[in-house]
């Protein structure tokens, strides 16, 4: 078991990993996507550093992780379950036990589709290596939002998975002939109490489930009975979560969207963590 897990590896995940480690905590952090910090242009307004580039500042917070021997693993995180005194977390299928789990993967920006929430885990699936082997023999659309999508359905085909793979790209030059290839996007899933099918524009297409491959997964969906706020994650001082043992931290608990917020929020959230798993620990 680790002490944190923390999803996100930008100015708020990394501020949490250096102040849980500087703590005597032991973390482990999962990032798949780059950050906006990364793509700015010029940043002015952190302290100690004027005029410097976004992608330039992002790298300078990377070498100061990599100095204290924290390593930024590359990994989707689709669910987590509260077991009372810690969490199991699902990255692509891995599960890693933690005492604390601290959010910080930015603003979100997933939108979920009409009938998606209610039949997660009854068809909607977010991971293909998770879920796929339960769907062998039966049909499965695979929606392209991301660049894994198509190496995850010629993974679903290759265990016996009939997939249907829903792009706006070009059919991938990887696809075999048993992979079946629609041009458009999903706007709906139907089913009762399970997938039944999918609505693209006016055509319905049959399933048994759909897996909705997105660089990233909306809040709500990580974590079943996550308070919000609109987009945002709803939080106090500490950057607690409505549940326990959960944080929140940077864009992702709302405005003002700025980095020093991020930072400071990314170390507010490690060191309430760290006290309380020391707390437990006495």
């Amino acid at each position: 078991m680790v002490d944190i897990v923390i999803v996100g590896a930008g100015p708020a995940g990394l501020s949490a990993a250096i102040n849980a480690v500087t703590r005597g905590k032991t973390v482990r952090i999962f990032s798949n996507k780059e950050n906006y910090l990364s793509k700015a242009e010029r940043v002015d307004n952190h302290l100690g550093f004027y005029n410097i580039s976004g992608k330039e500042l992002m790298n300078k917070f990377r070498e100061h992780a990599e100095a204290m021997n924290i390593k930024i693993e590359e990994g989707k995180v689709v669910n987590i379950l509260p077991m009372g005194e810690s969490f199991m977390v699902n990255i692509n299928g891995e599960i890693e036990e933690a005492k604390k789990v601290i959010l910080a993967m930015g603003i979100s920006k997933v939108k979920e589709l009409p009938g998606e929430g209610a039949l997660l885990g009854s068809g909607v699936s977010y991971c293909a290596t998770c879920d796929g082997m339960l769907y062998r023999g039966k049909n499965a659309v695979v929606w392209d939002q991301s660049k894994e999508a198509a190496e995850e359905a010629v993974y679903l085909s290759g265990i016996g998975v009939n997939v249907i793979f829903v792009s706006k790209n070009a059919r991938p030059q990887i696809f075999n002939d048993n992979i079946k290839y629609i041009n458009g996007t999903i706007s709906e899933v139907v089913g009762n109490n399970k997938v039944e099918a999918v609505m693209l524009d006016k055509e319905k297409i049959m399933a048994d489930a759909v897996f909705m491959l997105r660089d990233a997964v909306a809040p709500a969906a990580l974590v079943d009975g996550l308070e919000t706020e609109g987009n945002f994650i709803a939080v106090n001082r500490n950057m607690e979560t409505n549940i326990g043992g959960l944080y929140a931290t940077g864009d992702i608990t709302g405005k003002p969207l700025q980095l020093s917020k991020a930072v400071s929020e990314g170390l507010i959230a490690a060191q309430h963590a760290a006290s309380q798993i020391d707390k437990s620990e006495k």
